[in-house]
């Protein structure tokens, strides 16, 4: 726990070390775009229907990096014609790779048989993209496989669509990750993605490639177990992935102005010290509570400028893992109060989640937060209703969810930045009333519902937000620790600069170390108090 004392943590993978209490952003290197040859495979997917050859002007040899769209007639006539199935599809940066087959739609409209052919039928079956979102940094798509469809498949135990996301992104982040870049080949698509990796981590089964100087990466959410109705073994997602891989075509984007790598400097906090507002470091959860009784990750990173998630101050964040809830109030108490400053780290914290960024291989993937208790009059009846305290978007963002779903994540893509914000526990049939579905568009500071009490059912947990934070990298989508993202958030709400205290000086390991499971990894999600 050495590195708690700060002087020798460092950011990631960067050489220098940090000063005391000092914050950072991200590194994100930017890759470059071969835009001849995403040209070359659409003139070959083109000339599979030579009806269509005519629609598309390939002249010259275009200028490497060129932002000029004339000089790139055949992507603008390609982006005309997808454009009308995937809004937005031309701002992309990167070429936009679907599994979608533009040449044989191209045809069907020329032939008048569009209206009597589903968009299925240009999809190798997959339905209608559920979410599709294109911007500066690269592009997002969900597609799903009904159960029974695709020729050829082998039939499965799962009786529910399968979704299947794609992203290419010309932004990666950097991390300390000793697990990245792993993975097998699969021999059956090696002639058509000769780099192709495919491994299961953090709960997905990821292929990712690299195509045009681009890194892609196709996942679908599953687990590394039996196949049952309601669960989705990864052996049997594997064929439907590679189907989709099958099918990828070029299907829109265009040059942009080139960019540089983008380095980590030190983020700028507010001047003014909190006289309240105190936080242990992060890496520092509960002793002992993380899987296997491993340590926390030290991270120090700001991974994006965020509005803080609750509307309000004050707010606190600590454990709201029913195994700790009673501990951590004990130990609140010993320092300041049960529901106060000073914050607490619980991105590690012992869950069956992998998390390739904890210590264990195993975490909580995010950070729990609770607002104040609602004040009460001399009488006691409380000044607010605790069942209504605003939950808000953290950034302008597009909307990744699908309806049921207990989880909502707002997703961001600008020049500078591809990350996602997850939040949890709040209800899903008032997500769904509120519309806060695939591809809505939602702003700073708009409201997204109320600190919740849902997991699996209604209070199915305690009262509180659940918040994380993916980035993406080249093994696709991955959790990063939120927990500083969030304190220097919370400095601008409340317009004043926190001040780290600690690590522990309680003596948690002797005193307490009775009250922690021996695993909780190998216990239910009930008995886990998941997320």
């Amino acid at each position: 726990m050495a590195c708690l004392q700060l002087a020798a943590c460092l950011l990631g993978g960067a050489a220098s070390p940090l000063a005391a209490d000092e914050f950072r952003t991200p590194a994100i290197s930017v890759a470059r775009v071969d835009w001849r040859a995403a040209l070359d495979q659409l003139r070959t997917e083109i000339g599979t229907q030579p009806a269509v050859v005519p629609a598309f002007t390939f002249v010259g040899r275009p200028r490497l990096g060129a932002p000029d769209p004339r000089s790139m007639p055949a992507l603008v006539q390609l982006n005309a014609t997808t454009s009308q199935v995937f809004t937005g599809i031309g701002r992309s940066p990167v070429p936009v790779l679907l599994p979608f087959d533009a040449a044989a739609y191209l045809d069907a409209e020329r032939h008048g048989a569009l209206e009597n052919l589903s968009l299925a039928h240009f999809q190798a079956d997959f339905r209608p993209a559920e979410m599709f979102d294109a911007g500066p940094a690269g592009y997002d798509a969900v597609f799903s496989l009904e159960p029974g469809e695709g020729d050829g498949l082998p039939q499965r135990i799962f009786a529910k669509p399968v979704e299947v996301q794609i992203t290419g992104s010309l932004l990666t982040y950097e991390l300390n990750d000793p697990i990245g870049g792993k993975g097998e080949p699969v021999k059956s698509l090696a002639a058509q993605y000769p780099d192709l990796r495919r491994f299961i981590r953090e709960g997905y089964v990821r292929y990712a490639f690299t195509r045009f100087g681009i890194p892609y990466v196709v996942s679908i959410q599953c687990l590394d177990s039996v196949a049952k109705p309601k669960r989705l073994a990864c052996r049997e997602a594997y064929p439907v992935a590679e189907r989709f891989l099958r099918a990828l075509h070029v299907a829109g984007g265009l040059p942009s102005r080139s960019r540089t790598d983008i380095a980590s400097e030190a983020v700028d906090r507010p001047s003014e010290v909190s006289p309240d507002f105190t936080y242990r470091p992060p890496g520092d959860i509960i002793a002992n509570s993380g899987s296997h009784r491993q340590s926390g990750r030290v991270d120090y990173t700001a991974y994006s400028q965020i509005r803080f998630p609750l509307a309000k101050a004050p707010a606190f964040a600590h454990s709201q893992s029913s195994h700790l809830l009673k501990l951590s109030a004990r130990l609140d108490e010993l320092s300041v109060g049960p529901t106060s400053y000073p914050w607490q780290d619980n991105f590690c914290e012992a869950r069956s989640f992998s998390v390739g960024q904890c210590p264990s291989g195993f975490g909580h993937q995010g950070q729990d937060m609770r607002p104040a208790p609602c004040p009460a009059h001399d009488d006691g009846a409380e000044h607010c209703d605790p069942r209504h305290q605003p939950v808000v978007a953290v950034r302008d963002a597009v909307l990744i969810r699908s309806p049921k779903q207990q989880a909502a994540t707002l997703q961001v893509n600008t020049r500078n930045e591809h990350i996602r914000f997850r939040y949890m526990h709040m209800d899903p049939s008032a997500m769904d009333a509120d519309g806060l579905l695939n591809g809505r568009h939602v702003e700073e500071g708009e409201q997204i519902g109320v600190v919740s009490n849902y997991l699996d059912r209604p209070n199915g947990t305690t009262r509180h937000l659940h918040f994380d934070i993916q980035v993406f990298t080249r093994d696709g989508w991955l959790w990063v620790n939120p927990y500083v993202t969030l304190v220097s958030a919370y400095e601008r709400l409340i317009h004043e600069r926190g001040r780290e205290v600690g690590p522990h000086s309680i003596p948690v390991a002797a005193d307490f170390a009775h009250a922690l499971p021996e695993d909780m990894t190998r216990r239910g999600p009930e008995e886990r108090g998941e997320n």
